[in-house]
């Protein structure tokens, strides 16, 4: 199974600080990491969140704590480390960390770290990491220009059609074509040249892209699907829902996506069965929307002449579907796959879309991985 991406984000961050990094191999071992450098040594325990708030960060940082004393103890040679993960850390949250930290965990070094670039950390072995809530750091080295989201909802796009070619047919809506330069890539990406040629330059500043192909190529895949997958762990609304009738769900689903072709897909776990590599039951099926509609709410309002009438909000107990709005639509839609009439995730955002869900997404995640991605690493 590969590394979690926001395990992996955290071990590259420390190893640029000259930090020996060691993923624990036993499937039994309590650590996420076991990091070394001179006579320090530290058990370090880590948690994603997909939201910033202090009220979901705390209760998670005081786990980690606990978490990381426990394995520290057992170890006997090692003290703990614990760290957060979050899509983005204001200086106010970082605050909340620190208060927190020095009020009930003095002697543990903690530490913030998010998808952006953000680094707040507690601890004097990892002060070269830290940056201050009032003036935070941005390391330009890493990420040369902050402007520049190189996993923006685009930039996901265009990616997907860098792959593309090299996936099986059926798996990716897209041109299964290489592509020579950045007006070709806007081309097929219905996006402006200048938009391409920023997201090529990126990709090129970091390493990603290839100086030597005659097309554009990517390169250090391992690195770049590690973090594209931290960088997808974004919160989104959702709407448990119910039909009206009582009639197979299965059936009602299909009907429904088929009235919503161009703004409804099938997502994360069914569109993995739907694609042949489903690997978990029991989860309600989850219908992706650009945006949620309105619907029946407790049996009391709908919007007038929906096609979404044929369904209720229903927040108790268990749903026949999860409505979720996309939080990166261009990329959801328009590598969705046409499928026995309706529309279902590309194999790409299906991997991406379960690897952090709670019912054994990561083991969905990894035969994702393992099957289509690991091929594309070794090309």
């Amino acid at each position: 199974m590969p590394v979690a991406p926001a395990e992996q984000y955290v071990a590259e961050i420390l190893r640029s600080k000259k930090w020996s990094v060691k993923v624990p191999s036993d499937a039994q071992s309590e650590a996420d990491l076991i990091i070394r450098r001179g006579a320090h040594r530290f058990i370090v325990e880590i948690k994603a969140l997909s939201e910033s708030r202090p009220d979901r960060v705390l209760p998670m940082l005081s786990m980690a704590i606990l978490q990381a004393q426990a394995a520290a103890e057992q170890s006997g040679n090692a003290l703990p480390l614990a760290i957060i993960y979050v899509p983005d850390a204001s200086p106010s949250l970082a605050k909340h960390v620190d208060s927190f930290a020095q009020r009930f965990a003095k002697n543990v070094p903690v530490g913030l770290i998010s998808g952006r670039g953000e680094q707040y950390f507690r601890g004097e072995a990892f002060q070269d990491l830290n940056q201050s809530p009032e003036q935070p750091r941005r390391s330009t080295a890493a990420r040369p220009s902050q402007a520049i989201n190189l996993f923006s909802d685009l930039n996901q796009w265009m990616l997907k059609l860098l792959l593309s070619w090299e996936l099986p047919e059926g798996l990716l809506n897209a041109p299964r074509q290489k592509y020579r330069n950045g007006s070709d890539l806007a081309e097929a990406a219905q996006a402006s040249a200048m938009s391409a040629s920023r997201f090529l330059q990126q990709l090129r500043s970091e390493g990603y892209l290839s100086d030597s192909s005659s097309h554009l190529q990517l390169v250090r895949r391992e690195e770049l699907f590690r973090r594209w997958g931290a960088a997808a762990m974004r919160p989104s609304p959702e709407m448990p829902c119910r039909f009206l009738l009582r009639a197979p769900v299965h059936q009602q689903i299909q009907g429904l996506l088929g009235k919503h072709p161009e703004d409804a897909c099938l997502g994360l776990f069914a569109a993995a069965a739907e694609l042949g590599i489903g690997h978990v039951s029991g989860v309600p099926p989850y219908i992706y929307v650009k945006k949620l509609p309105k619907i029946y709410i407790h049996g009391h309002s709908k919007a007038e002449g929906s096609d979404w009438s044929g369904l209720m909000a229903y927040p108790v107990d268990r749903p026949d579907l999860i409505l979720r709005q996309a939080p990166f639509p261009q990329s959801t839609f328009r590598g969705a796959v046409n499928h026995k009439g309706f529309k279902i995730t590309d194999i790409i955002q299906v991997w991406l879309d379960v690897m952090n869900h709670p019912a054994r997404g990561d083991e969905q995640a990894s035969l994702i991985y393992k099957k289509y991605l690991l091929p594309l690493v070794g090309s």
